[in-house]
């Protein structure tokens, strides 16, 4: 049964409903649910800030719906398909069954079969006792290109044949918006546990606990009217602050005020621009406490102060785990403000301690630990905040172990970084703060509104994972994570007097320079022991990681990389309004700066930054040149020699240690050197 219900177009069969209904610029949201009610939850959405006007209507047992440049259409045996303005198929359902399947005649081209198969396009298998596991199938086109879907491991931009699987890690971060070649944006809305894979033969997205179909397509005429209406639908990030803007210097870890300080005072002395110095874990009392140990870090405002009017930010790590043995833990435990376990002992960490998660899916709970940072930091004057273990971090990643507030794991558990991230924005806004910038180690759909800086995690340090963050980061970009970073040098490993470290640390360094956040980071070789026995004494810590660690010629072209960065800052100021206001990522494929160009689709180690520099880092070991693909549509100029060169062709350039290959965008004010 086929009708219209208040401006949506309804689907009933047996015990299936299905919703389809306008929201936001050009897009379609549709739901499916079976023996329940229809869920309201929003999820990553955001009700559209005016009512649309959908065109819906019934002609010869096909039903459609129109708003703006997309259509679905669906047959009278329920099967949806999803035409842009042309009338051309973006995607469409998958069924293989005993009904035959027609859409009208010159409206839409679609197989008309029957088959023995007996596949369904939706599937809801019950859960015993309660609930279901869902699959949605869709028809595949072999040459269709797929970006975003946050970040994983990998070095494939292009995801078609990919397998993915819905659930955050450490490093891996699930925000499953789709953008296709075809000229259509899919956001699976829907945050429980599962995986999608973007086969040749069918795409296939699953969760395994769920109690409703959800996801959202929009249709455009380029990547960058499509990331624009994502944007309106799930929010873009607020201005990025001036002070993030800049270099930052960061390491695991600064056991002291006293040496955090020297550091930052080095800088000073030497003329090299800072922006943010870091504290890492550990500078507390126990998981869980948010404070400083006052044994290594006396006079935390002092501190504060003095770095500012260093014209230094100074930003402090947080986690969310909670010590057995933590001052909070029982009040938190009666209050129900932490994750629980559906079996074993309520422990899902080990690291110094027996520790459990707080729940920021419970509103509360959110508003207990964000009066413990106020008390703790804001009022040393400290206002950034690095919301590490965001995913959370488990010891085993069994997720149908933990129970949240909103719902069990399976069934929500991906949205918990997006909740992190709340909690501080919320709380900055409550005190008044327009700026809210965090440092989050994972996010979910929506995450941008929050103003989470997502950054990598904690990779290797070697060139094959630095091959990954390049594909990581573009990929981020267009899920609608503008704001996006990585450890430079990478997290795990390195000796900062090692010659072919240095090689990697410096690549990886100049890469930085055009990220959207330029942050050095890492565990370095040797390690130092711990200073105490208790509190924030008893972490160790890593080998010395700042620029003149690595030795002179390093050092040297280090501080060229940050004396660029700082005269970018105009330019990079622009490109985060343009973020703000339209969800445009400050890395960008070549692709989403010129969709017209064919080859542009195909280059996946070069990018750009903004709309007029064209970046092409060197990713592997001791190349002495590249070649570099220009784009047509524009003549380009080599920012270190001024040779032009026209679009369209492979210019090749040298690399020495001390450059990479970046062009200027002929007719642009950009001067980098």
């Amino acid at each position: 049964m086929l009708y219209e219900d208040n401006g949506r177009l309804i689907y009933r069969y047996d015990s299936e409903t299905v919703a389809i209904e306008p929201w936001g610029k050009d897009g379609l949201r549709v739901r499916a649910a079976k023996s329940s009610p229809m869920p309201d939850e929003n999820w990553a959405l955001l009700k559209p800030e005016r009512i649309c006007r959908a065109k819906i209507a019934f002609i010869d047992g096909i039903s459609t719906i129109q708003n703006g440049k997309i259509t679905a259409l669906v047959n009278e045996d329920g099967r949806i398909a999803f035409l842009n303005e042309k009338g051309e198929t973006l995607l469409e359902e998958y069924a293989r069954n005993r009904k035959k399947y027609a859409y009208a005649p010159g409206v839409v081209q679609s197989q008309d079969f029957a088959s023995a198969l007996n596949i369904e396009a939706r599937q809801f298998k019950p859960i015993l006792g309660g609930g279901h596991s869902l699959v949605a199938r869709f028809e595949s086109d072999p040459n269709e290109r797929i970006y975003g879907m946050g970040q994983y491991q990998q070095p494939f931009l292009n995801l078609k044949g990919c397998e993915l699987e819905l659930a955050q890690r450490n490093s891996q971060a699930s925000v499953p918006f789709a953008y296709s070649s075809r000229g259509y944006g899919f956001l699976w809305n829907n945050p429980a546990i599962g995986r999608v894979a973007f086969a040749r033969n069918m795409t296939i997205w699953a969760s395994e606990s769920a109690a409703a179909m959800d996801y959202w397509i929009t249709a455009g005429d380029s990547p960058s009217e499509i990331l624009g209406n994502y944007a309106l639908a799930a929010g873009s990030a607020p201005m990025m602050p001036d002070w993030a803007m800049g270099f930052w210097q960061c390491k695991l870890r600064y056991q002291t005020q006293d040496e955090l300080l020297d550091v930052a005072r080095e800088y000073k002395r030497r003329g090299v621009p800072l922006s943010v110095i870091v504290i890492d874990f550990f500078h507390w009392t126990r998981q869980g406490e948010w404070k400083f140990d006052p044994i290594y870090w006396p006079d935390p405002k002092a501190m504060a102060d003095e770095l500012r009017a260093m014209g230094v930010e100074l930003m402090v790590s947080v986690w969310p785990t909670v010590d057995h043995k933590s001052e909070n833990y029982r009040e938190m435990e009666e209050k129900g403000y932490l994750v629980q376990v559906d079996r074993g002992q309520r422990i899902a960490m080990t690291f110094h301690g027996n520790t459990i998660h707080f729940d920021p899916t419970n509103p509360e709970a959110r508003a207990y630990v964000w009066s413990k940072l106020k008390s703790n930091y804001c009022k040393c004057g400290i206002k950034a905040f690095w919301l590490d273990e965001a995913e959370p971090e488990y010891e085993f990643y069994d997720f149908d172990a933990y129970r949240y507030y909103l719902g069990p794991n399976l069934k929500i558990g991906n949205i918990y970084p997006l909740m992190y991230a709340k909690m501080v924005s919320d709380g900055m806004k409550q005190e008044g703060r327009a700026e809210t910038l965090s440092l989050v180690r994972c996010a979910w759909a929506g995450s941008q509104r929050y103003g989470a800086l997502v950054w990598s995690g904690d990779v290797d340090s070697s060139f094959r994972s630095l091959r990954n963050q390049l594909a990581a980061g573009l990929n981020m970009g267009l899920s609608g994570i503008a704001w996006w970073t990585t450890d430079i040098g990478g997290f795990h490993g390195g000796n900062p007097d090692d010659p072919q470290f240095r090689e990697c640390f410096v690549r990886w360094f100049q890469f930085g320079a055009f990220s959207p956040v330029m942050r050095l980071h890492g565990d370095r070789e040797p390690h130092s022991a711990p200073l105490g026995s208790s509190g924030g004494g008893l972490c160790g810590s890593g080998a010395a990681n700042e620029i003149w660690s690595y030795g002179e010629e390093v050092y040297e072209i280090c501080v060229k990389f940050i004396n660029i960065r700082v005269k970018l800052q105009p330019y990079i100021k622009e490109i985060m309004r343009q973020a703000s206001k339209s969800g445009a990522p400050a890395m960008r494929t070549l692709f989403f700066e010129f969709p017209q160009d064919e080859r542009c689709w195909e280059v996946e180690d070069q990018y750009m930054f903004g709309p007029d520099i064209l970046v092409a880092p060197v990713l592997h070991e001791k190349i002495a040149s590249r070649g570099v693909y220009l784009p047509t549509g524009s003549d380009w100029l080599d920012a270190w020699t001024g040779e032009e060169h026209p679009g369209g062709v492979v210019a090749v350039k040298e690399t020495p240690i001390s450059r990479i290959p970046l062009l200027i965008r002929k007719g642009s004010n950009v001067s980098l050197v």
